[in-house]
């Protein structure tokens, strides 16, 4: 059996996505409490822009995972889109992971405040909802990339001694 080569793509750690997540926390937390009021009220157009992406990226990965499938009326998949589809799905998690760790740091302070701070009532809901679309742009993209593994083969394909094992088919993909 060959070593193993580490130049193959992995599927995203969970640990990596919470300890970002969790930084970016931190990192807003303390910038909130220290600059808030020197900064314009919290909009809401981020954290609906989070969900209109994770529901596109929703949309590709059930398109994509029925597409690999070979489900009836389905057209075979570009194995060009699908690496593109992974190469957006692993960037989007780590950067939906650091927006739910902005959001959620700012949710939190805001709540901690909301009785001294009156502006705090009115940025409390934006914060939430780009807390949330963080969280549910981080779901799509994990979903996503899952979608964008090769499946296994028929166990009666007559191809599978020509080509790579089945193991390192189904990690090409992810």
């Amino acid at each position: 059996m060959p070593p193993p080569d580490d130049r193959k793509m992995r599927p995203t750690s969970l640990s990596t996505l919470v300890v970002a997540g969790l930084a970016m926390a931190a990192v807003s937390w303390l910038a909130i409490s220290r600059f808030y009021g020197d900064f314009p009220s919290i909009p809401w157009l981020p954290g609906i822009t989070l969900l209109a992406l994770a529901g596109l990226e929703l949309a590709a990965g059930v398109n994509t995972k029925n597409r690999l499938d070979r489900r009836p009326g389905t057209e075979p998949v570009d194995p060009l889109l699908v690496a593109r589809y992974l190469v957006l799905a692993k960037a989007s998690s780590l950067a939906a992971a650091l927006f739910t760790g902005l959001y959620a740091g700012i949710s939190v302070w805001l709540l901690t405040e909301q009785g001294r701070l009156a502006e705090a009532q009115n940025d409390l809901v934006p914060a939430v909802v780009g807390t949330v679309g963080g969280l549910t742009l981080v779901a799509a993209a994990l979903f996503l990339e899952r979608a964008c593994r090769v499946p296994a083969p028929p166990s009666g394909d007559s191809k599978q001694g020509q080509g790579a094992e089945p193991d390192a088919q189904e990690e090409a993909g992810a």
